[in-house]
């Protein structure tokens, strides 16, 4: 066999593991989808759910996702810029920054059960916060800040060291070059990365069963007392999402059409999840065609 014929063999291998990987993908989004969209209204959108009557919806789960989302993200973006710039910009290379790195790596590659059960420990026992949106979204802070902390370092290396010589070239500090140089230019792949942990952030239950806990109380949206516990803005209410329902619905749900809220509620949250996909797509080339005006 000569290397023409083992390279072609090769590629063609490495083609069809591809394909039936993208196959196997395809057909089971495919499959959540097809069962789920016909069961999507805006009355499942809107609905509280019912636990032992028929025709609930989704409406306090979602609100509760894209709410602990907003918190967590307030929470973990200010803290992984800071981390991401001093490890790319200030911190040398000796034995505390290897640490730190090497913490990031084994942080990041963490079961999300184990940050619950952490996030439980910490938080709702030792902290007193109870079940609540506060202590999800700290959990989820430490579940996601170590990948966003990546994602700021490498896109801020990524910048070539002409840009900052050139910035301080022209007078320019240390400071003043990061935040209005190199910043502006790694946005795009910084934006991409944030986008794409909220998504993950939203897709996720385990971590969330153990610190937000495992029931929606009616809220009142007409309330706006954050102190209030019918309040939707309260963070130390306890808050079921779109992902502990679903975990919930399948493992204990009584309510008789069950099957069809677990499904249409599965199609919301993939829906939501590849709208954060494709949204940090289309952010990052737009800003990145803004910038450089390729």
């Amino acid at each position: 066999m000569n290397a023409k014929k083992a390279d072609k063999i090769a590629t063609g291998v490495l083609y069809a593991i591809a394909i039936i990987i993208t196959g196997i993908l395809a057909s089971l989004l495919l499959y959540i989808l097809g069962r789920g969209i016909p069961h999507i209204s805006i009355d499942f959108l809107t609905k509280p759910s019912k636990s032992f009557q028929a025709g609930g919806g989704i409406g306090i789960q979602l609100f509760n996702s894209f709410y602990l989302l907003i918190i967590t993200m307030l929470i973990s973006i200010p803290i992984s810029l800071g981390a991401g710039i001093y490890l790319s910009e200030y911190a040398k290379q000796n034995m505390l920054t290897n640490i730190i790195r090497t913490s990031i790596e084994v942080l990041s590659s963490l079961p999300s059960v184990v940050v619950g059960l952490f996030g439980f420990l910490v938080f709702v026992i030792q902290a007193g916060l109870g079940f609540s949106i506060i202590s999800g979204a700290l959990a989820l802070t430490f579940f996601n800040l170590p990948l966003l902390t990546r994602n700021v370092e490498e896109s801020l290396k990524a910048i070539h060291y002409t840009q900052r010589e050139a910035g301080l070239a022209l007078g320019l500090s240390r400071w003043e070059t990061v935040t209005r140089v190199i910043i502006p230019e790694a946005l795009p792949g910084i934006l991409t990365g944030i986008i794409l942990g909220a998504g993950r952030i939203f897709g996720e239950a385990a971590a969330l069963i153990y610190t937000a806990g495992q029931s929606a109380p009616a809220l009142d949206f007409t309330n706006w007392n954050p102190m209030s516990i019918t309040s939707p803005l309260n963070i130390f209410r306890q808050a079921e999402t779109l992902a502990v329902h679903i975990w919930k619905v399948n493992s204990e749900g009584n309510m008789p059409d069950g099957a069809q809220v677990s499904a249409g509620a599965s199609a919301v949250l993939i829906l939501a999840v590849l709208i954060f996909n494709f949204l940090a797509r289309f952010i990052g080339k737009r800003l990145h065609k803004k910038i450089t005006s390729a």
